[in-house]
C-alpha cells in the first residue's frame, strides 16, 4: 500500500487527504496547530466559538461541484430546516442558505444607499436593471460574459477537459477591472460589480478576469453559511481520512524534510524530534515559499527558489470577533460590505491610517437553533490590510507582542467600531466581548508569509509567473491548496482532485465523483 504524507491540514490538505484516502492510498496528516482545519479552524473566546476565515460558501448546494464532492467522500450536507440538528453526525455538515432576495447587502455610508443583492442570474439581471435602467442592455451582456467565463474551466462545472491557460478565450486573461469596464459605462455601476473583489485578493489592473468571474458566478449561484462553525468541515473530512485507515495528528509541526537524490526520504517534526520515513509520496498543502526553507539545501533549483520567492502575495486582513449581549443584535441572513464611498472599492488592500478602512465585510454567523433565528450572538467583520502595517513586529509570536501592539490593536478596533456606530447608531451597547486579529495572527496561525489571505497573488500582466505547477523537481513531492489555482471553497478542492490525480497516475476522479450515488 502506497502511504502518503500531508503537510498542512486546512482546506487543501484535507480534501487531498481525504480523496486519495477514499481511494485506498494510506494517508496521514500533520498539522503543527493544536486545532485542525487551517481557516477552517474555529476557536473559544468567553465560551463563545468563532470562525477564524471560511464564513461565506458557495458550490454546496444540490449539484454544485463541491456538494458531489462531498457526495463522493460521503459526507451528508443538510440545511438546518430539514430536521432535528440531533440527526447529525461525523460526517454531517449542516448550512443555512443566505437569503434568496438578498444573498449579499451592499452599503455606501456618505450617500445612505444599500444595494441588496439577490442570487439568482435572472434576479441579479432584473436587480441592477431597475437600478441602472440606462444600462439594462450592459448589465445583461455583462451577466453573460460572468458564466461564459466559468464555462471555460470545465472542472469548475465538475467536468474533464483542458483547463491549459492557453486555450482560453481573450477575456479570460483581462484584468478584472477591464471586463467589467469593457461592457458597463456607469462609474457607479462599475464599482458596485466589483464589490466581491476582497473575496478574491482584487487588484487593479492585474487580478484576471477568471477569478472575478468564477467567484462571481459561485455566489450568484446560491451561496451558504455554516450553521454553528466551520470546524464541522474539517472534523468530516478527518473522519473520511481515519475511517479509511488513516491518521490526522495535530501539534505536529514539520520542521525538516530531506531530500536525497531528487527523493524525500524523512520528515523530521517539532515533536521531540520525531521522524516519520513511512511514505512513499508527500503532498504540501502549505505556502510553497513557506515549504522551500523545510527542505534539504539544494533541493529545488535556484530559478525554482527565486521564482517562488519573487511572486508577490495577496493582502491581509485585520479582524475583529464580536460576542453580543443577549437579544442585543439582529440576526441578518445575509453578508454585508460597507464602502465609504464610491470609486474606493479597489483601494482597501491599500492603507492610509487617517481613513482606514474605506470599507469592510461584516457578518452575524449562523448559531444552530431550532427555530428561525432572530438575534445573533456574534459578529465578524473583516477589513483589508496590507502586511507592511505591521512589519515591526514581524519578528514577534503570538502572545508576546509587547505594550505598544496591543495599543496599536486597540486603536484599529475602535476605528472599526466607529464605522459601524454610523452604520448602527449605538452598536456599541450591543457589544459583550471583542477580540481581534492582525496579519501577524494568520501569518503564524496559517502559515501564509505576509499573512497573505489568499496566498500568492495571480497577475494577469505576467500570469505564467504566478501559476505554481503541482508537480516540483524532489520527484515525491507534490503541492495542493490555494496557491496553485484558485482558492477558498471554490478552487481548493478541486485542485485536491488535480493533485490526488497526478499521485494516482490517472485521471479518473471526475468521473467517479460524478457517478457517485
Amino acid at each position: 500500500m502506497q502511504r502518503i504524507a500531508v503537510i498542512g491540514g486546512g482546506l487543501g490538505g484535507l480534501f487531498t487527504g481525504a480523496l486519495l484516502a477514499k481511494e485506498g492510498y494510506k494517508v496521514t496528516v500533520l498539522e503543527k496547530n493544536h486545532t485542525l482545519g487551517g481557516g477552517l479552524q474555529t476557536f473559544l473566546r468567553h465560551g463563545m466559538r468563532f470562525e477564524t476565515g471560511m464564513h461565506i460558501l458557495g458550490g454546496l448546494r444540490e449539484g454544485g461541484s463541491i456538494w458531489k464532492i462531498c457526495r463522493y467522500l460521503g459526507i451528508d450536507i443538510i440545511t438546518d430546516d430539514q430536521g432535528e440538528m440531533s440527526v447529525r453526525n461525523n460526517k454531517t455538515i449542516v448550512l443555512r442558505p443566505t437569503d434568496a432576495d438578498c444573498m449579499d447587502s451592499i452599503t455606501y455610508l456618505k450617500h445612505h444607499k444599500t444595494y441588496r443583492i439577490p442570487e439568482g442570474r435572472e434576479a441579479f439581471v432584473t436587480y441592477f436593471s431597475k437600478e441602472f435602467p440606462h444600462e439594462a442592455e450592459h448589465i445583461h451582456d455583462y451577466v453573460d460574459a460572468l458564466f461564459e467565463l466559468a464555462e471555460e474551466v470545465d472542472l469548475f462545472w465538475m467536468r474533464r477537459g483542458s483547463d491549459a491557460l492557453f486555450s482560453h478565450s481573450e477575456r479570460f486573461l483581462w484584468s478584472a477591472d477591464e471586463l467589467i469596464a469593457h461592457y458597463i459605462q456607469d462609474e457607479r455601476l462599475r464599482d458596485i460589480l466589483a464589490y466581491m473583489n476582497p473575496m478574491y485578493g482584487g487588484v487593479k489592473g492585474h487580478t484576471p478576469a477568471y477569478i472575478h468571474a468564477l467567484i462571481n458566478v459561485l455566489y450568484i449561484t446560491g451561496p451558504s453559511r455554516f450553521v454553528g462553525g466551520s470546524q464541522q468541515l474539517a472534523d468530516a473530512l478527518a473522519t473520511v481520512i481515519r475511517e479509511h485507515g488513516g491518521e490526522v495528528i495535530t501539534d505536529a509541526e514539520v520542521v525538516r524534510i530531506v531530500v536525497d537524490d531528487h527523493q524525500a526520504t524523512a520528515i523530521e517534526l517539532s515533536n521531540n524530534g520525531a521522524v516519520i520515513k513511512n511514505f512513499t509520496q508527500v503532498v504540501s498543502a502549505i505556502h510553497p515559499a513557506a515549504l522551500l526553507p523545510l527542505c534539504t539545501t539544494g533541493a529545488f533549483p535556484k530559478s525554482y527558489t527565486s521564482r517562488v520567492n519573487e511572486i508577490p502575495n495577496t493582502y491581509s486582513a485585520f479582524t475583529l470577533y464580536i460576542q453580543f449581549k443577549e437579544n442585543a443584535f439582529p440576526y441578518i441572513n445575509h453578508t454585508c460590505y460597507e464602502q465609504d464611498d464610491y470609486g474606493e472599492v479597489w483601494e482597501h488592500g491599500e492603507y492610509d491610517a487617517h481613513d482606514w478602512p474605506k470599507g469592510f465585510m461584516y457578518m452575524t454567523p449562523a448559531d444552530a437553533v431550532d427555530a428561525p433565528q432572530t438575534y445573533a450572538s456574534k459578529m465578524i467583520i473583516n477589513c483589508l490590510m496590507p502586511f507592511s502595517v505591521v512589519e515591526r513586529w514581524e519578528n514577534t509570536r503570538v502572545g508576546h507582542r509587547g505594550d505598544e501592539y496591543k495599543t496599536w490593536k486597540q486603536e484599529h478596533v475602535e476605528k472599526v467600531l466607529n464605522k459601524m456606530e454610523l452604520l448602527y447608531p449605538g452598536f456599541r451597547n450591543t457589544i459583550q466581548n471583542v477580540e481581534a486579529s492582525s496579519p501577524l495572527t494568520i501569518r503564524d496561525y496559517y502559515r501564509q508569509p505576509q499573512g497573505a489571505l489568499y496566498g500568492m497573488r495571480k497577475d494577469c500582466r505576467n500570469i505564467m509567473l504566478s501559476q505554481i505547477p503541482l508537480y516540483t523537481k524532489v520527484r515525491n513531492l507534490f503541492l495542493t491548496g490555494q496557491n496553485i489555482n484558485l482558492h477558498g471553497i471554490c478552487g481548493v478542492p478541486l485542485t485536491a482532485i488535480n493533485t490526488a490525480e497526478a499521485i494516482m497516475g490517472e485521471k479518473v476522479l471526475v468521473e467517479r465523483i460524478n457517478s457517485a450515488g
